[in-house]
């Protein structure tokens, strides 16, 4: 299963934060690959526990704002 990981820092900690919009999941981590892995982990554990939450896959899309 292909599932998407948006990875940003956290605006308030020294530490990343990866989410997955297809499933909701979301966890942290000191440098990509281990919000990555972590990430990982807690989607695998949630889906284990709740396999009928499958969403349809995500769209991602950029738009550009103009401010005055």
């Amino acid at each position: 299963m292909k599932l998407t990981a948006i990875i940003y820092p956290d605006a308030e900690t020294d530490r990343l934060v990866a989410e997955c919009p297809e499933i909701g999941t979301a966890s942290q981590g000191r440098t990509e690959a281990e919000a990555r892995a972590n990430l990982r982990e807690a989607t695998d554990l949630y889906l284990e526990a709740l396999p009928q939450t499958l969403k349809r896959p995500a769209a991602i899309h950029s738009f550009e704002l103009a401010h005055a």
